[in-house]
């Protein structure tokens, strides 16, 4: 049986690769926890199955996950990490980990003077970065390295980040690797006591019927049938339709709603300032995407309107919010420069519901959930906030 090694098992992950490779033939899956073993213990007690719960405004679905059948957690074991990307006994490397685990600067390249990085380095922590150097660096078999996190070129960042940690580590990596960019989509809240309670399963994810996978067609080894993904030369128009409409309008949800008192998406878009808002964005994003991706943007944003109406999905605001100033550049500053001297409203709207978000929350004495948490707090007690804020994220 092919397998895959799955970097972060977190409930995106478990909504959506996990979800396409449970409908495909004979392959499953062992995951890697870089951070706690709250996810694994909580899966192995139940023999890592878990239940999917699939929720449109009619109803809901469960979905039994099964192809799960193993998980390392990196504090416990970082060796058994390292080891399992060198094995051959993996045809497939996929990783969900969020744009901070990249550790990228503001060029997108790998920040070689992060803490984090150097501490790696340094024989310290291990970062996920340093652990694909190192593994792929005592692999003979070709090996394909997916990143399914939300950055534009994922894949060519994900490949830039670890062959320059290979080289500061002096590391050569002989193996036949290939690091295609994907896009991926699917609404996915935070697991709650209620969807517990629902699914009569303490590791459940809930998350919605729609469900796109956009995949670069350039794989080095054997990969899975996974029904319904979208093999492609190029990726990245479907990225940018994606992170520019989708991810834009959710921050601007999420700070501009939090700020006016909503708690879940559906809330927010139910507020007809929002609601406009939110649309006018989606409008101004859409005048910068490739002709490739014009045609679709109509209807692309009404189905994301009715994405975010669907009041059987409790999608937090604050999850969304959470790293604004690594997810701000990607999903709503880099549209802005790309408007040039147009006239965006919309989008500085957002722009300035960041601000005004972190201000708010630094005045309220709430802890900011971003990697850049001590910087922002120090603008916040400069003598221009808003202009220190703004600096922070190239705005």
């Amino acid at each position: 049986m092919p397998h895959i090694l799955h970097l972060g098992v977190g409930n995106f992950f478990r909504a959506h690769a996990a979800a396409y490779t449970q409908d495909a033939s004979g392959w499953d899956i062992t995951g890697v926890s870089f951070r706690s073993p709250a996810i694994r213990n909580g899966l192995a007690a139940q023999d890592f199955t878990y239940s999917l719960l699939i929720k449109d405004a009619k109803g809901t679905e469960v979905k039994p996950i099964t192809c799960l059948t193993n998980m390392i957690v990196a504090p416990e074991d970082p060796d058994a990490v390292v080891a399992s990307i060198a094995s051959d006994r993996f045809d497939l490397i996929t990783l969900t980990v969020t744009e901070k685990a990249y550790h990228l600067d503001g060029a997108g390249k790998l920040d070689l003077t992060a803490a984090e990085v150097q501490a790696d380095l340094a024989g310290g922590d291990q970062t996920v970065v340093g652990a694909l150097a190192r593994g792929l660096a005592r692999r003979d078999a070709p090996v394909t390295v997916l990143s399914c996190d939300n950055l534009p070129e994922n894949g060519q960042k994900l490949e830039q980040a670890v062959r320059s940690f290979a080289d500061e580590a002096r590391l050569s990596l002989n193996a036949s690797v290939t690091f295609p960019s994907c896009m991926v989509d699917r609404i996915t809240p935070a697991t709650t006591d209620a969807i517990r309670q629902e699914a009569g399963d303490p590791m459940a994810v809930p998350t919605e019927t729609f469900t796109e996978w956009v995949i670069e067609d350039r794989f080095a080894a054997r990969r899975p049938d996974w029904p319904g993904v979208q093999w492609v030369d190029d990726v990245a128009q479907h990225e940018m339709r994606k992170l520019r409409m989708l991810n834009g309008a959710h921050s601007y949800l999420a700070y501009a709603g939090t700020l006016r008192g909503h708690t879940y998406v559906h809330d927010a878009i139910a507020d007809p300032e929002l609601r406009a808002g939110t649309v006018a964005l989606m409008q101004e994003a859409a005048k910068t995407l490739p002709d490739g991706v014009q045609e679709q943007t109509k209807a692309y944003r009404k189905a994301l309107i009715q994405r975010f109406e669907n009041p059987n999905l409790h999608h937090r605001l604050r999850q969304i919010a959470m790293d604004g100033s690594q997810k701000l550049p990607i999903r709503i500053l880099s549209t802005l420069k790309d408007r040039g001297s147009d006239p965006s409203p919309a989008l500085s709207a957002a722009s300035d519901a960041w601000v005004a978000f972190v201000r708010a929350e630094v005045a309220g004495g709430r802890t900011l959930d971003d990697p850049n948490a001590k910087q922002l707090i120090a603008a916040c007690s400069s003598a221009h906030p808003d202009r220190a804020l703004r600096d922070l994220i190239g705005a």
